[in-house]
């Protein structure tokens, strides 16, 4: 297969793509065996000319193939991504995966699909229960500690816009998305810059996922909070967990830990055990609203093309206090919705549905903070400095009410009245009007205050006086990371125990969570390989 770049009309077909295939070549349609999209994106840089970016690959005749790969300014040859397990004996295999997030499904899935009948704990409930779970914290805040918007099966992501930011595929991102596709998801996801699932879409296709395994031979234990570990002649020989106020022991021979990031005290009791975990920077900001009509006529122009899918950007700025000021996690037609997990701290996150048509467009404002910023050499120092930002922001209110500013009010220092004008707040639990000042250290607030000028000079309009910004944004990654040998993916002086995803400090979204937790399993497997 060759690989082309081509521009296509925003209402492009099949006819199109070949046409310009044959022009670019040039070949004849009758030469074209097949072809593909492998990456879609906007070319945004003629507002009053809006096409697609396109990477097509195309299917030829051998001898026909290998004359254009001689033209590499024209096309060059596409690897081959297609993913297929190696032969395993694993009769003597017992693995533990514990967390059921995308992290802990791939690890799982990837070790059901050669026989080795993986065992899943995750403290949280399954999807339909977790979702009664999180409406009654939304509707009467009593937040259930063990299952929340991040603990419960799908992890964190599935109250969120589910977005597939793959980087460079690989073959093992490729099986990756073709499982969520399989699952229920859309086909575009494999090539399309904003890939995402939804997450009205994300609870049926986290079933399915769940599904598969279980009918590969692999199962599930909801509601099994993990404790501890249990040695055998310094072996590991299982772990300990409790489920229904009683404490559990199961037998294992290895276990994928696939924890998230918000397992605050999973990861200090793992800490207390010896396991080396160093500290890592984050970023800690607000989730800033603007309608979402109004981001689309910014990005694409006032007299866009309807048809364009809801508008997203990415922004980023380096100030000359040496921080870095960041959008995260962008939410097109999106809310920004209560994430706590613990009682009487706030956390915010942004969620879009599948359609991405809500009112506002929002997403994280982010000041990077490093380890140095904890106000404490203890390794686990960033953990208390999301905990202590989360508590101020709930004792402003007493109640899981999130503290909201206007923008204007932010870069002209004025305490908010409450009064909002053009952009209401999405947050579903009710907001209080509060300086950022009272819950956020000044060196975040000021960084937030500075970027807003650099932002508006690169997306001219980024300001808007009556923006709303919610905070606080705490739980963007781990502050934190478990050592681990870079080979067998092993815990540093842990063998047969692999931490994994977000919470061990490796992964940032979806589909890096999935990989790490797909590559860690491959890698315990690695001692069963059939010679």
């Amino acid at each position: 297969m060759l690989r082309i770049d081509l521009k296509l009309p925003l209402n492009f077909t099949q006819n199109d793509i070949k046409s310009k295939i044959c022009s670019v070549l040039p070949i004849e349609q009758i030469q074209i065996k097949d072809f593909q999209i492998l990456k879609l994106s906007l070319d945004l840089s003629d507002k009053s000319k809006i096409c697609h970016k396109a990477a097509i690959g195309v299917c030829l005749e051998n001898e026909l193939e290998e004359k254009f790969k001689l033209r590499k300014k024209v096309c060059s040859p596409v690897e081959d991504l297609i993913f297929t397990h190696k032969a395993y004996n694993v009769q003597n295999l017992s693995p533990v995966v514990v967390g059921a997030g995308p992290c802990g499904l791939f690890a799982a899935l990837s070790l059901a699909e050669v026989g080795a009948r993986p065992i899943v704990l995750e403290r949280g409930l399954p999807v339909d229960e977790r979702e009664a779970e999180v409406n009654k914290f939304l509707s009467l805040g009593i937040l259930n500690p063990e299952c929340n918007v991040q603990f419960g099966e799908g992890g964190a992501g599935t109250y969120s816009d589910g977005k597939l930011k793959a980087g460079a595929l690989n073959k093992y991102k490729l099986k990756i998305l073709n499982e969520f596709i399989e699952a229920g998801a859309t086909n575009d996801i494999t090539y399309s810059a904003t890939a995402h699932l939804g997450t009205d879409k994300l609870g049926g296709i986290v079933k399915n996922i769940r599904k598969k395994i279980e009918n590969l031979g692999g199962s599930f234990v909801f509601g099994a909070k993990f404790t501890d570990f249990v040695y055998k002649s310094d072996k590991l020989w299982a772990i300990k967990y409790i489920k229904d106020g009683s404490e559990n022991i199961l037998p294992c021979t290895d276990v994928i830990l696939a924890i998230g990031h918000s397992a605050r005290d999973t990861i200090t009791s793992l800490y207390e055990r010896g396991f080396q975990i160093i500290p890592k920077g984050f970023g800690v900001g607000m989730r800033i609203e603007h309608p979402r009509e109004y981001i689309n006529e910014l990005v694409y122009g006032k007299n866009y093309d309807k048809s364009l899918e809801t508008a997203t950007y990415h922004l980023v700025t380096h100030l000359k206090n040496g921080r870095s000021v960041y959008s995260f996690c962008m939410c097109p037609g999106g809310t920004v919705v209560p994430a706590a997990n613990e009682q009487g701290g706030i956390v915010t996150n942004g969620m879009s549905v599948f359609n991405r048509d809500a009112e506002n467009s929002n997403c994280a404002l982010l000041v990077s903070v490093t380890p140095e910023d904890f106000g404490s050499e203890h390794v686990l120092a960033g953990l208390d400095f999301q905990r202590e930002i989360e508590r101020k922001a709930f004792n402003i209110s007493k109640s899981y009410r999130a503290p909201t500013v206007k923008m204007a009010d932010i870069l002209e220092n004025k305490t908010p009245s409450g009064e909002f004008g053009s952009v209401k707040p999405s947050y579903p639990m009710g907001t209080v009007p509060c300086s950022p000042n009272e819950y956020l250290p000044e060196y975040i607030t000021g960084s937030l205050a500075e970027s807003f000028r650099d932002f508006d000079d690169w997306m001219g309009g980024f300001y808007l006086p009556d923006a709303v910004l919610t905070g606080p944004e705490t739980r963007t990654t781990a502050p934190v990371r478990m050592l681990r040998y870079e080979k067998t993916r092993e815990a540093a002086a842990h063998p047969h125990i692999y931490p994994a995803g977000e919470g061990a400090g490796y992964a940032g979204g979806i589909v890096t969570s999935a990989y790490d937790g797909m590559l860690s399993a491959l890698s315990l497997l690695e001692k069963f390989i059939l010679d």
